[in-house]
């Protein structure tokens, strides 16, 4: 991938983010800001129920759209506050359990099936180490919602909406770019890839 484009889609990230910080934040029941905050998940997973030809997925989703309108048409208020919660807490525990289910006895760990297709060598102290990084990722996810959990039940509204926004996407990256720098320290052996290769080796993974 060109760096400009590289740049252009940390930059638009970085803008949706702080969006969806003050909209959740400042004006959190209104339509526009619901379906700015929810529509990106709804339409996603309808996409991928779509292309799956996933019947309870597909009515889920209207489901879920139909319960939006009723709750925005009652006024919103804390109502959407929680489904706001439930939402990035929903997102992360998906995650995570798509990578746990990947760690039971006799499956392979999920970046280690990444990691697999990218490296032409892939020696037992890298299957070894995707093991544990795929188990760190898992951590990570767990952890979001553990202090979403706190922040919603201790802090202003505001500080839990810049935590779902900006915080917990921002240490994700800071964990992926912690563990390149870490992974090349402690294991120079290790051969190299780029970002490119992961995510041409996320996307043959997803598809």
């Amino acid at each position: 991938m060109p760096h400009w484009r590289i740049v252009a889609t940390a930059a638009a990230l970085t803008a949706y983010a702080l969006l969806s910080y003050a909209l959740m934040a400042y004006a959190p029941d209104q339509p526009w800001s619901v379906a700015a905050l929810f529509g990106p998940v709804l339409v996603a997973v309808t996409i991928g129920g779509w292309v799956r030809r996933h019947v309870p997925t597909l009515l889920g989703c209207a489901a879920a759209v139909v319960f939006l309108a009723w709750v925005v048409a009652r006024g919103g208020g804390a109502e959407v506050n929680r489904l706001y919660v439930l939402q990035h807490a929903a997102v992360n525990a998906s995650l995570g359990l798509a990578f746990a289910a990947t760690l039971r006895p006799g499956a392979t760990p999920l970046i280690t099936l990444m990691a697999e297709r990218i490296h032409d060598v892939f020696t037992p102290a890298m299957r070894a180490y995707t093991r544990w990084l795929t188990g760190v990722w898992v951590g990570y996810f767990g952890a979001m919602i553990a202090v979403s959990m706190v922040l919603y039940a201790l802090a202003p509204w505001p500080w839990w909406s810049f935590f779902c926004n900006v915080m917990t996407p921002l240490a994700g990256v800071s964990l992926f770019v912690g563990e390149y720098v870490i992974r090349y320290r402690r294991h120079p052996e290790f051969e190299r890839a780029s970002l490119a290769q992961a995510l041409k080796a996320y996307r043959a993974r997803g598809q």
